[in-house]
């Protein structure tokens, strides 16, 4: 009924050589993922720094929903950069290993 798309591995088939330069790239990929995940864990600091600042205001009782809201997208952030982190970085250790196992053959 469903059927899965593997856009993924269609962009990266390899059929020749690996080289250098692609190495490097699939390193470059990797530290973009790791830089990623780091500014989802900041952005998520932020959101839960500014919730609890507005639970702290005692004169604007009214807004202290706004807190509240802050602090939960502070724990989904949390967990789609997580989630996304290891995503990609399965993706690219199946590729990793695919083009080792490749080289190695030839």
């Amino acid at each position: 009924m469903f059927t899965k798309i593997n856009i993924f591995g269609q962009i990266f088939q390899n059929k020749d050589e690996i080289i250098l330069r692609d190495y490097l790239a699939l390193e470059r990929t990797n530290l973009a993922n790791q830089r990623t995940l780091l500014a989802y864990t900041r952005t998520s600091l932020y959101m839960l720094l500014g919730g609890i600042a507005f639970l702290q205001l005692s004169e604007f009782e009214n807004i202290k929903w706004l807190g509240l809201v802050a602090i939960g997208l502070s724990a989904v952030l949390v967990v789609v950069g997580i989630i996304k982190f290891f995503i990609i970085k399965r993706r690219l250790e199946t590729y990793y290993s695919k083009t080792r196992t490749e080289s190695s053959q030839n």
